[in-house]
């Protein structure tokens, strides 16, 4: 089985840009796509979702902002969107799909962004408390849980090109990391690091500034978090750069399980 999460940075940019190309050529069974910022009436007319998967598309309220899309040819036996909680209550930023499907579930994730102003930073630290404590429950599924998306937060050093110069940078700040680190405690895997192992300084984002891409100036902020019965059956994890980039400022992050 093979699960891409991927932020697109907009879906209908990314369809001009050839996205359809890769949902062929990565053949996935489900994908989870963050920052779609699309409403379903505004997809170009004529084009269509891939062929033989069913579709669930959560916009935010905001014309052009945020939203996540999981598309499955797996069957989904129910899907929710958000979290409750008090910060958001309806995710109106469209930040979380929920997919059940026959032995495991999918949780989509796009982590707010702090680093434009100080209110949207404690908007960010707030819904991270809550969707720390929103995933728990799922830990003792004794069927595989896979969670994943754009997370916003690089966590060690080997997750950040420059780690020294971008300390108080919003997406590396210490007590960021910290909380990463307690959310790693809790029982989650984080599929990629342990499947390559520390000192690999391997990236899924970077900057359009400063030849970030051709530099490899990135960050690792797109992640596949796992209970304990969906990393028993991780076959590999990688991040697929080349190729990636012509779509969007993210790579997509393509996660394989044995049956």
């Amino acid at each position: 089985m093979r699960l891409v999460s991927w932020n697109v940075n907009g879906i209908r940019a990314a369809i001009r840009k050839g996205i359809d190309g890769y949902f062929t050529s990565i053949d996935a069974d489900v994908w989870m796509l963050q920052e779609v910022r699309c409403l379903p009436e505004q997809l170009p007319k004529g084009w269509s979702w891939p062929e033989g998967f069913e579709v669930h598309l959560h916009p935010a309220e905001k014309k052009g902002y945020s939203g996540v899309a999981t598309l499955s040819r797996l069957p989904i036996s129910s899907i929710t969107q958000g979290m409750g909680g008090m910060v958001d209550a309806n995710d109106s930023e469209g930040r979380i799909l929920v997919s059940v499907h026959d032995g495991f579930t999918c949780i989509n994730t796009y982590l707010p962004s702090g680093s434009n102003k100080e209110e949207r930073q404690q908007f960010k630290e707030r819904w991270m408390d809550e969707w720390r404590s929103f995933l728990r429950p799922y830990l003792d599924d004794s069927n595989p849980v896979i969670v994943c998306g754009d997370l916003n937060i690089a966590h060690t050093e080997d997750d950040i090109w420059n780690p020294k110069g971008n300390a108080k940078s919003s997406g590396f700040l210490p007590h960021e990391r910290a909380w990463f680190t307690e959310l790693l405690n809790d029982g989650w895997s984080d599929a990629f690091r342990e499947h390559v192992g520390e000192g690999e300084k391997l990236y899924s984002w970077w900057s359009n500034r400063g030849q970030a891409r051709v530099k490899d100036r990135g960050w690792r902020i797109d992640y596949f978090l796992l209970n304990e019965a969906a990393a028993a059956r991780v076959k590999s994890v990688r991040i697929e750069r080349q190729g990636g980039l012509d779509v969007s400022d993210h790579a997509p992050v393509i996660l394989d399980l044995k049956d």
